[in-house]
Parts: C-alpha cells; sequence; structure tokens
C-alpha cells in the first residue's frame, strides 16, 4: 500500500491514538478488526490494543477505499490483491470496473430521478389544491 505511516522509536499505537490519526471511529476500529479486515493487534498484558504502524496504513487504505464506494468485499478484495509481493492489475482493474459500471448506473438512475422530480415540483402551485402533484407522483410510483 503506498502510504507509509511512520511512529518514532516503532511506537505502537493506542486505539485511541490510531483513530486520530485515521480519522476512523474506535468502533469502526473494532468491527474492521472483528470482520477480518484488519488483523487483530497485539495486546498489553491488560489486554489493551497496540497498534503498529502497518495497521494504520491498512486502516487508511480501507477508509479510503470505503470512501470512494468500495463495498467491504470489494475492499476485502483489493486487500488480498495487494498483500502480495506483485499485485494483479488486471485482477484489481476488474475490480475497479465493476464498481465504476455501478456507479454510472446509480448516476443514471439519479439523473432520472432529478428530472422527475424537477419536473413535479415545477407543476406543483405551492398553494391548497385538491390534488398536489408531488403527492400524485410519488404515490404512482409506489403503486
Amino acid at each position: 500500500m503506498p502510504v507509509k505511516i511512520t511512529t518514532s522509536r516503532g511506537h505502537r499505537l493506542t486505539i485511541g491514538e490510531l483513530a486520530k490519526l485515521t480519522c476512523v471511529n474506535l468502533e469502526t476500529i473494532r468491527y474492521f478488526e472483528r470482520i477480518g479486515l484488519l488483523e487483530p493487534p497485539e495486546r498489553t498484558q491488560a489486554g489493551h490494543r497496540l497498534f503498529a504502524p502497518e495497521h494504520a496504513e491498512r486502516l487508511l487504505f480501507i477508509r479510503h477505499a470505503r470512501d470512494m464506494g468500495f463495498s467491504q468485499d470489494d475492499v476485502r478484495t483489493l486487500l488480498k490483491l495487494s498483500d502480495g509481493e506483485l499485485t494483479s492489475c488486471g485482477e484489481v482493474k476488474a475490480v475497479a470496473a465493476a464498481h465504476l459500471d455501478s456507479i454510472r448506473q446509480r448516476i443514471e438512475k439519479l439523473q432520472r430521478l432529478e428530472s422527475l422530480l424537477a419536473a413535479t415540483v415545477a407543476k406543483c402551485s405551492g398553494g391548497r389544491v385538491p390534488t398536489c402533484p408531488v403527492i400524485q407522483a410519488v404515490t404512482e410510483s409506489a403503486a
């Protein structure tokens, strides 16, 4: 992964420090650990997590991938593909291309929705009427 996190003297990070450094919620970090996206860290004798810089790098990768809209399964696949010495760019491209297609489909759907809603709102007088165009459009699309 291209992001490199360095800490002084090989310092291990508490979960709070990791959360602050990566801008990821504590519960989200625990969740990613629980579902296997983040490797379990070392623990102190008292059971407190001590994360290595590699955990922060991986967590940033996960966060950025999720910010880009990749599903958890896609993130898991991307992590597996990036964990080896050589990354299979073709496989990564296939995952990204499928995600891009999905985004484009959602954009098309949102554009149709925007047009429909804009036309419906334009028909609405805003006054008291027996039939409101917005309510009518919502009712018709529910049927």
